[in-house]
């Protein structure tokens, strides 16, 4: 009898041991389930992410580009004197405000900028014309201009009364966005009296708009 109880004992101990490995490892095995299915959702979170979050940063990224390539008219090169129209009028002759309306109209067949203001030599001779301290701020900015599309600069004058110099011409050229100025062109004065005297002379920069229009 003694036996028979020690045997039960033993195997009921055996039993128990048994019921508490299996238990263990199924603990373990949920815990690395849980644990495997939780990465695989944080996995396929980050993927999901990472994904939306590329593509939000492609369409980002992408649609200052278009702005930028339409703001830049889609790589239009720098305009060139022997594709453009340059003209000059004398305004206000003899008046407080005489100047000459300088327009380059873009006669190409592309779109082309130009930049700071027109290096002018009167009567085609000296050093071009200095930057007029009174002109409105812009002068770095690009100004596109589509075929037949027009800039405006103007030519100040000052007249002390010696009249000094006296032309009815002058030479214009480009300038770069270095500062480089492009080969003179010459460009003969239009209207009522194309003949202009000065002392002093100066330019402003290219607008889309004409200056001093009264």
């Amino acid at each position: 009898m003694r036996t028979s109880r020690i045997r039960t004992a033993t195997l009921a101990g055996v039993t128990a041991a048994l019921a508490l490995g299996l238990t263990a490892c199924g603990g373990a095995d949920g815990s690395s389930k849980a644990a495997d299915g939780d990465n695989a959702a944080g996995t396929a979170q980050s993927r999901s992410a990472s994904n939306g979050g590329g593509n939000e940063g492609a369409r980002s990224k992408t649609a200052p580009g278009e702005v930028a390539s339409k703001g830049t008219s889609t790589g239009a090169q720098q305009c060139r004197g022997d594709e453009m129209l340059l003209t000059a009028v004398h305004r206000f002759a003899g008046q407080q405000g005489d100047h000459l309306l300088v327009t380059a109209s873009n006669k190409g067949t592309k779109p082309c900028w130009v930049t700071s203001y027109p290096a002018v030599k009167l009567d085609g001779r000296g050093t071009a014309l200095p930057h007029s301290k009174k002109d409105n701020p812009g002068g770095n900015t690009h100004i596109t201009l589509q075929p037949g599309g027009k800039a405006y600069s103007a030519v100040n004058l000052f007249d002390y009364g010696s009249k000094n110099h006296t032309a009815q011409s002058f030479a214009i050229a480009l300038r770069g966005a270095d500062g480089h100025v492009g080969p003179f062109y010459s460009v003969a004065i239009k209207g009522e009296k194309p003949q202009f005297s000065w002392n002093e002379a100066d330019a402003l920069n290219w607008s889309t708009k004409k200056p001093y229009d009264f």
